[in-house]
């Protein structure tokens, strides 16, 4: 046996979970999961093979026959159950996920919370899930709705959030009467296997939740796939359009979170100190690589003075592993990413950006071999830049100036992206117009970033989706149950028929 061969056989392989055993793939085809910040090998994914994946559908299928007359307060016990197991685990959780997403202990710790959030409202389901009825529409006659599951369900999740996000999804879909495929990203399936594991804890059945992973061949097979009713996706806009169109062309309901611009416009009554270190955690928290991070802040009138300041105080943020106490930036998630993060850094320069502070090759002592970029501003940028059109996804921030909020204002609406945006200003009047007049989803004012609790849902906008109802809160109870509507009248035994009648109206 080969010394490759010896160190494959050491490295832990993660399994799929098909009708609720965790299974050994046997494909040929693997990747490696590696740690980023010291390029250790983790673990060995599996791409599945056609055969497990169609496995886990029917698995899911047949499971969907008993699941879905499960009554609505059994299934929200398991929920009960798994917040709590989650709980009990987030600091295990938060390593897994650092480990091999490079992450911050703490955000890490954030990323498993606000998932946590969304398991918390789906055992709240009997509250949710409720029809709604009206009596005696006509003589004797009563009409109701009934929020009925789907079936199969799947998702389809990114890299950057890879506790949140798969909990955004499968917890309500399986709240709501239906069952899951989940593919998570194949670049950090750890903790989502995890996450997997304390599900079948809490009590959720065999077949209910089942986790394949794989590339575009697992992504088209739930597209294709004629038992999978309904499609939610999160990740860049080349893959989530390819998702929508192929799923609904299937004849799937599809609901896809994708890229984004996001900005902040700082007006020059904002509190200075708080908006300056709101500025730095959203744009360079995670690396940047957040779909609502903060990639481009407008300074407005004299606002555009702070820029010195924010230079300043960005050069005091610590970038190491994320496992360090007292980091602030850890590494991006792959050697790939480096790459393309350095060549729009270089772009930016090339196309007449003002380069203010460079993050490039910075030395982080003991970890010379981790996929480091430090915190990067621009400033003089203008939008027809390629780092301006682009989503970095790395922390690199682009500082715009503007004569007036109206001039801002116009600037972001006239980006084709809506997932999120901010103002700070200390004027209520300001803050009413910018939230009347701005185009875009999800709007922060003096929040650098707007993501909503989920009694709410995840509302972004434009070119950042596609489909009509988004994750979580009220709008993903729908996405995920069909409306039956049900008229009925009842006659007392000796009622004596009236006249035959041939109209559609009902007396």
């Amino acid at each position: 046996m080969t010394a490759q061969a010896n160190i494959q056989n050491s490295v832990p392989t993660v399994k799929l979970l098909i009708g609720g055993k965790l299974v050994e793939s046997t494909t040929s085809h693997w990747r490696d999961v590696v740690n980023p910040a010291t390029q250790e090998v983790l673990a060995r994914v599996p791409f599945a093979t056609t055969e497990e994946m169609n496995a886990a559908v029917a698995s899911a299928k047949e499971a969907f026959k008993t699941w879905r007359k499960t009554p609505i307060g059994a299934r929200a016990r398991i929920f009960l159950k798994y917040q709590q197991l989650i709980r009990e685990n987030i600091k295990e959780l938060a390593a897994i996920l650092t480990a091999e997403q490079g992450k911050t202990l703490p955000d890490a710790e954030g990323d498993v919370f606000r998932g946590l959030e969304v398991v918390e409202h789906a055992a709240s389901i009997g509250n949710l899930q409720l029809g709604e009825l009206a009596n005696n529409v006509a003589g004797g006659v009563d009409t109701y709705t009934l929020l009925q599951p789907l079936g199969v369900c799947a998702g389809i999740t990114p890299f950057n959030f890879p506790a949140m996000i798969p909990l955004w999804m499968f917890p309500m879909a399986i709240a709501t009467g239906n069952t899951f495929v989940l593919k998570p990203s194949e670049q950090d399936p750890m903790v989502t296997m995890r996450l997997a594991e304390l599900a079948m804890e809490a009590g959720v059945p065999p077949g209910v939740l089942n986790v394949i992973h794989g590339g575009v061949d697992a992504v088209n097979l739930i597209c294709d796939h004629p038992d999978i009713k309904a499609v939610s996706f999160v990740g860049s806009t080349k893959v989530g359009t390819h998702v929508y169109n192929r799923a609904t062309q299937n004849g799937k309901r599809a609901q896809c979170m994708m890229g984004a611009k996001n900005h902040a416009i700082v007006l020059p009554d904002a509190n200075k100190s708080q908006t300056l270190n709101n500025l730095l955690g959203a744009a360079f928290g995670a690396a940047g690589q957040r779909c609502m991070a903060l990639p481009v802040v407008i300074l407005v009138g004299e606002a555009q003075s702070w820029l010195p300041e924010l230079i300043e105080k960005t050069k005091t943020l610590k970038i190491s592993g994320g496992a360090e106490p007292g980091t602030d930036i850890g590494p991006v998630v792959s050697c790939s990413a480096l790459d393309r993060i350095g060549s729009l850094i270089a772009k930016g320069i090339g196309e007449g950006a003002t380069l203010e502070l460079d993050g490039r090759n910075p030395e982080v002592a003991g970890y010379a071999q981790g996929n480091f970029v430090g915190p990067t501003i621009f400033s003089g940028v203008t939008t027809d830049m390629s780092i301006y059109r682009e989503e970095i996804f790395g922390p690199v921030l682009c500082v715009l100036h503007a004569d007036t909020l109206n001039d801002a204002i116009a600037l972001i609406n006239a980006n084709p992206n809506g997932n999120g945006t901010a103002l700070f200003t200390r004027s209520g009047a300001a803050a009413r117009h910018f939230q009347e007049e701005i185009d875009v989803g999800q709007v922060g004012i003096n929040v650098p970033i707007p993501v909503p609790v989920p009694l709410f849902s995840f509302s972004g906008s434009r070119a950042s989706k596609l489909g009509d109802l988004g994750p979580y809160g009220k709008q993903v109870v729908q996405f995920y149950t069909q409306t039956k509507t049900v008229t009925q009248r009842w006659f007392d035994e000796d009622e004596v028929s009236g006249a035959v009648n041939t109209t559609i109206t009902l007396k």
